[in-house]
């Protein structure tokens, strides 16, 4: 049985098990994410932290070596208002935030907000899961 205890210490334990120079960037990802949309659910899958809405994927932080990626589930469909995603996948795209450097709250606030709003629209569509 899940406890929101154990999940609130996996996803400490995850920033923990990061190298140092990462956890800033992820720590600020993290709080901009929950800053604009508090009702996201964070857990740890697949090595990432991931953002979901009503057991619906939104969000993911992913870590590289150099950089990190924001993963948008549906981001496809916010390429045009959002010229900053990258990636070419059927439906995933992302914004790579290098570490050290400044993370723009405003772009993921707005980016938090289209997504949201598209998944919302997307509500009662079969196709979506």
């Amino acid at each position: 049985m899940r406890h929101l205890l154990r999940t609130a210490a996996l996803i400490e334990s995850w920033f923990d098990f990061m190298p140092q120079g990462q956890q800033a960037t992820a720590r600020e990802l993290q709080s901009a994410l929950l800053a604009s949309a508090p009702q996201l659910h964070q857990s740890v899958k697949w090595g990432n932290l991931v953002f979901a809405l009503d057991n619906r994927h939104a969000f993911a932080l992913v870590m590289h070596k150099g950089h990190a990626h924001l993963q948008v589930y549906r981001g496809a469909q916010l390429v045009a208002r959002f010229p900053q995603l990258e990636g070419s996948g059927k439906g995933l795209r992302h914004l790579s935030f290098r570490y050290g450097q400044p993370v723009d709250g405003d772009l993921i606030a707005d980016l938090v907000q289209a997504a949201l709003a598209l998944m919302a629209e997307s509500e009662g569509d079969p196709r979506e899961g």
